[in-house]
């Protein structure tokens, strides 16, 4: 019998209980931590640099601005519609300074998309990145959005290459369609009159809404999670309660190029580090792998997150091997599973562990996470994180035995208030303080969990139950494979079949070659039974594969 039986809880825990309340709000915590770290730098951006000071004079001045030239009030919804770039973090915590909750968006929303969440949210303003502005142009008289700011990629890279930057994105590379938005006010025109203004501060507490952070809408009509400055703080004590013994330096610098919008960057980056003191090194595009490699090789990085197919790309993009990774502290995936294959090679090459976490938009979003004095990759997501319990459950209710597969049910102070106006699919979420997540796992001897898959997306194959994620890690396994997807396909009888999608790295490997080598790793159910190739895979704005598509 393990000796984790004999522990106070079960299943374990990582380290420490936390205080959910130890920050009034994540603006209290903002003031706090800037102050204490004031002249080091919070973000970097195309070279361009922004200290702890300077971000809490601009988010100030931002704040100063929405409050009496906007009449923005406690409560109103503010969206911001960007890349990665420095406006993003000036506009994130000046609108939470002036009491207002953010709407986070996604810039290559449809126009339908952006409708829906701006009506759903009804929000009142919005910073843009005029790229995208079209999109607004397009639906902005059928939503409640009053005030509109735009910005433009270069706007906070400085004059000279500021002026650079902005001309070529928009004469050179023509990334900026035309549109025709009237009454819009310009991002740094805004900072310049809020600076003029004396800010009155707000008082908020931890019930208050910090965020109305969006679903992605894969598995069905995206929705409001009620994210309160409790959760937040919450989420934010467990992520530190987790990694801080791993960074103790003072030029901490993290890699973010999963976008800043999507709540797995914001807390683990974004939010986490401004309370180590640490860099946020923003990647604007980090689809374009080259460059990408090219801007890490100029950082002594501590921490990096991604999904798997970001870790996947960046193996299989020439330089990045040689990049010097001697300062490299901790390597975090999340969003989907993380596969052996690309785990053990990211281990080989970097030296460091890829530790595997697990998390969702409504809890803000940490469940569990590997402890980072593990040694090797395990295929697990680590433990409950601080002051969390999980259970897993079957479709009576009934907590399963361990090693049994079920549904994951999380309990904690980052779980969400519900989703906004929707109070009956809040209530088929959360259950007498419990959220269930729709995600299959299962829990070993030790307390370690891990993801057998979403619950929409397993494959009923003759009765059996097949796991899209076991198909793709064993497809993977093949030197020739660049990425993945499996889906199961009904047939005339109403059974389903197995089918991949693949992307090669080798153009030689054939659909014969990929069955045979499935075979030998798969029992004879759970092997593919149709294979598709293709040049790449319809992914999420975070990179992860939507299967639904291919479905």
């Amino acid at each position: 019998m393990s000796k984790i039986w004999l522990e106070k809880s079960y299943p374990p825990k990582l380290p420490f209980e936390i205080d959910p309340d130890k920050y009034s709000s994540l603006v209290q915590m903002f003031n706090k931590y800037c102050g204490l770290y004031h002249d080091r730098t919070a973000f970097i951006n195309m070279g361009a640099k922004i200290s702890y000071k300077e971000l809490a004079e601009q988010s100030e001045a931002f704040a100063a601005y929405l409050q009496q030239d906007l009449g923005l009030v406690k409560g109103d919804k503010f969206a911001i519609m960007t890349p990665n770039c420095l406006q993003y973090p000036i506009a994130l915590f000046g609108a939470l300074m002036a009491g207002l909750t953010i709407v986070n968006v996604n810039p290559l929303y449809t126009a339908r998309e952006l409708e829906h969440q701006l009506k759903d949210s009804d929000t009142k303003a919005i910073l843009i990145i005029e790229n995208f502005a079209g999109t607004l142009a397009d639906v902005v008289d059928k939503t409640n959005v009053k005030h509109v700011i735009l910005t433009s990629l270069g706007d906070r890279l400085g004059l000279v290459k500021g002026a650079v930057v902005n001309f070529a994105v928009k004469y050179v590379k023509k990334m900026v369609p035309p549109f025709k938005l009237s009454n819009t006010l310009r991002f740094n025109k805004v900072l310049a009159e809020g600076a003029k203004r004396t800010f009155k501060p707000v008082e908020i507490n931890g019930q208050d809404l910090a965020l109305l952070q969006y679903t992605g809408g894969t598995t069905g009509v995206s929705k409001g999670a009620m994210l309160t400055h409790r959760n937040m703080v919450a989420n934010l004590e467990q992520a530190k309660a987790a990694i801080k013994p791993l960074f103790t330096g003072t030029e901490e610098i993290i890699v973010t190029a999963l976008p800043l919008y999507h709540i797995f960057a914001l807390t683990a980056n974004c939010l986490t580090f401004v309370t180590l003191g640490g860099t946020n090194l923003l990647i604007t595009n980090p689809r374009d792998m080259p460059a990408f490699v090219k801007e890490l090789g100029k950082h002594k990085f501590s921490a990096i997150t991604g999904v798997n197919t970001l870790f996947n790309g960046l193996l299989n993009t020439p330089g990045f091997k040689d990049l010097d990774f001697s300062h490299l502290k901790m390597s975090m995936g999340g969003g989907m599973a993380v596969q052996r294959p690309v785990a053990e090679k990211w281990q080989q090459v970097t030296s460091v562990l890829l530790l595997e976490g697990y998390g969702l938009t409504e809890c803000a979003p940490m469940v569990t996470l590997s402890p980072y004095t593990q040694k090797e990759y395990d295929g697990t997501i680590g433990l409950p994180a601080s002051s969390t319990d999980v259970k897993v459950m079957d479709e009576q209710g009934q907590e399963v035995a361990i090693g049994e597969p079920g549904e994951m049910w999380v309990k904690g102070p980052q779980v969400m208030a519900g989703y906004y106006n929707r109070p009956e699919a809040t209530a088929e979420i959360l259950k007498d303080g419990w959220l269930a997540t729709g995600d299959i796992a299962c829990m070993d001897e030790n307390g370690y969990f891990k993801i057998v898959d979403r619950k929409k997306d397993m494959i009923i194959v003759s009765g059996f139950n097949v796991f899209p994620n076991e198909i793709e890690e064993v497809v993977m396994m093949h030197p020739g494979v660049l990425e993945v997807a499996a889906v199961g396909v009904s047939d005339a009888d109403g059974d389903e079949r197995v089918k991949i999608f693949v992307v090669l790295k080798d153009k030689k490997v054939t659909e014969k070659e990929l069955v045979a080598h499935c075979r030998e790793n798969l029992t004879n159910y759970k092997v593919p039974k149709l294979v598709e190739f293709r040049d790449d895979l319809p992914k999420t704005n975070v990179g992860k594969i939507l299967r639904r598509e291919l479905r």
